[in-house]
């Protein structure tokens, strides 16, 4: 799934996640109890020429199977390496990352595959270094000439090597942007420079604990969370300046482009003429927005509105609020009905609702307390369905619908019907693997019907697949749509193609009506799509084209694939060779030129 930089940690802990650690090629080498690793930079060569080949050693090791986790590696050498500008580490820094090697070797080592870095950053996971604005070669097709703007796609690249466990959510947020303009295109991939970024960077090492695989166990949790106290006391960090990773989504509303993860406050962004990624700072909305914000905002394309929502630990453990067509962050409304923390990762919005999940994935302490995730499934919990209206000052008209099985972390669309609302989304079916076990995960693309006279909600699947990473025509969101493009997890988190569904079909069957598949070894991200005529109100819905980033595992060579939607095979328009590879990641945006000229 997605980089969910929990907000329940980052409001219980105050702390986010931290560093990484370069690809580790596969060996037989002896195994070992614990790491042993000191605060590593990742360096990577940048290319010499365009068809130069990427240095990753990931590119050279087989595709992982996933059902048994790989057999556990040995340590990489100790080392350092001393960052231009970096001072000398202080001798609390000193003392503070030795007492951190201890809890990562002694107290938590990282022992289960979801956690351990030589796992979970292998092969097109690994991260790389940032790469100013490059030369693009393309090599099949040409680049329509109605794509005219930028690509940019989020995910995480860990700074530095994990001093222990690792979750594939815990990486730095790095965007990767592809600058198109008549024809050509240039490649940027640029951090987001957030808090955590700048102080880890500029102290040569890892600060601050990893969210999501820091805190598993009492031990563990009090031995990191004291840790960090100390660091707190001695100026190392202040949590007041955001502890966020803004790996996971971007958003465009009120002129402004954000950079976002749920953990912390939105990054503001300028694309240079150039093609270059600047990041202007952390944006509160003039004081208005304190805390953390979703990943997933939805923008009204008639409208310009923004809506958002933030949840957390403690009550209100949701809050709703919008910003209106300039940018300006209304009051919130909190939600007091929803009486248990719960993990609202993604929500929908119609003309006249906004609906929310609460699922059976929640704060869990009796995990906790076993050694495992503070956040983790609710088995004996009855998953719901809330709606209130768009425009409400307070929560008097929430109504809470259940919807027994019905378990999603990503929202596609909603819509208003006569006396009821429309929902579509991948329902996990498997919630019990969501954070441990990603591989595991089979998430099937159902559509909801809730009716507001009755009551009744009604459900069906229009896919078999396992689909996740749904997006549609950006024009339609919250309202009818027709077709979903959809990531195929093969398995999750690796995408093996994309395939196009019909959601107006009326009859209960397989509603895939295009796809296009990668090939062997090959695997991509979201798919995006980009209206050919956006303004104009008589074009079609399926008129434009599919992009995503597309990697090649065998011959360790990354691409930007354009595709046309309309086609029933979603034909290639144009593929274009990347000096670099591109890892996996997350979430992503087309902005437009006359958008960028507007930040």
């Amino acid at each position: 799934m997605d980089a969910f930089s929990s907000s329940f940690l980052s409001s219980t802990f105050t702390f986010p996640s931290l560093t990484t650690r370069p690809p580790i090629a596969p060996s037989s080498l002896p195994q070992i109890p614990s790491l042993n690793i000191s605060a590593v930079r990742i360096e990577e060569k940048q290319p010499q020429s365009l068809t130069a080949e990427t240095s990753s050693q990931s590119s050279k090791t087989q595709v992982h199977k996933p059902p048994p986790p790989p057999p556990r590696r040995a340590a990489l050498p100790t080392r350092n390496i001393p960052k231009k500008g970096a001072a000398e580490p202080s001798l609390p820094v000193t003392i503070f990352n030795a007492l951190d090697d201890v809890i990562n070797n002694f107290i938590d080592p990282p022992l289960r595959s979801s956690v351990d870095p030589r796992y979970v950053l292998s092969q097109n996971f690994a991260p790389v270094e940032e790469l100013p604005p490059t030369e693009c070669e393309v090599t099949d097709g040409s680049l329509p000439p109605w794509l005219d703007g930028a690509y940019i796609r989020n995910g995480p690249n860990p700074q530095f090597l994990p001093r222990g466990p690792y979750h594939l959510f815990d990486g730095d947020g790095m965007l990767h942007s592809i600058r198109i303009s008549q024809g050509r295109a240039i490649l940027c991939s640029r951090y987001v420079k957030t808090y955590k970024y700048t102080i880890e960077r500029r102290a040569g090492s890892p600060i601050l604990p990893n969210v999501f695989s820091g805190f598993n166990g009492l031990t563990a949790s009090a031995a990191r969370g004291a840790l960090s106290a100390a660091r707190i006391l001695t100026g190392q960090f202040n949590p007041v300046n955001g502890i966020g990773l803004a790996n996971t989504s971007l958003a465009l509303f009120g002129g402004r482009l954000y950079a976002l993860g749920e953990s912390d406050l939105p990054y503001s962004l300028r694309l240079k003429p150039d093609g270059d990624i600047e990041t202007l700072g952390r944006h509160d909305f003039d004081g208005k927005l304190v805390m953390s914000m979703t990943a997933h905002p939805k923008v009204d394309p008639e409208t310009g509105e923004a809506f958002a929502f933030r949840y957390g630990p403690v009550p209100p453990f949701l809050t709703y609020f919008r910003f209106d067509a300039q940018g300006r962050k209304q009051p919130d409304v909190p939600i007091f009905s929803l009486t248990s923390p719960s993990f609202l990762h993604d929500f929908g919005i119609t003309k006249k609702y906004a609906i929310f999940a609460d699922i059976q994935i929640g704060m869990n302490p009796v995990e906790m307390v076993t050694g495992g995730s503070p956040v983790g499934t609710v088995p004996n919990k009855v998953p719901r369905l809330g709606i209130i209206p768009r425009y409400a000052k307070d929560e008097s008209e929430m109504r809470w619908f259940n919807v027994p099985g019905f378990n999603i972390v990503h929202s596609i669309n909603a819509w208003d019907e006569e006396d009821a609302i429309i929902m579509v989304a991948p329902n996990i079916l498997s919630v019990e693997h969501t954070l441990e076990r990603l591989d595991m995960i089979h998430a099937s693309v159902e559509m909801v019907r809730i009716d507001l006279k009755t009551g009744m909600v009604t459900r069906h699947p229009l896919s078999t697949r396992n689909l996740d990473f749904a997006v549609i025509n950006p024009g339609y969101v919250g309202k009818k749509n027709k077709y979903v493009y959809a990531a195929v997890g093969n398995p999750m988190p690796k995408i093996s193609g994309v395939v196009k569904l019909d959601v107006s079909q009326t009859e209960r069957k397989e509603c895939i009506v295009g796809s296009r598949m990668y090939g062997p070894g090959c695997y991509g991200g979201e798919p995006f799509f980009v209206a050919r005529e956006p303004d104009n109100p008589e074009a079609e819905e399926d008129d434009g084209y599919i992009v995503s980033y597309v990697h090649d595992e065998k011959s360790g060579e990354s691409k930007f694939l354009v595709m046309d939607a309309k086609t029933p095979n979603l034909d290639i328009v144009a593929a274009v060779r990347l000096p670099r590879r591109v890892p996996y990641g997350f979430h992503g945006l087309f902005v437009r030129e006359r958008d960028i000229k507007g930040l």
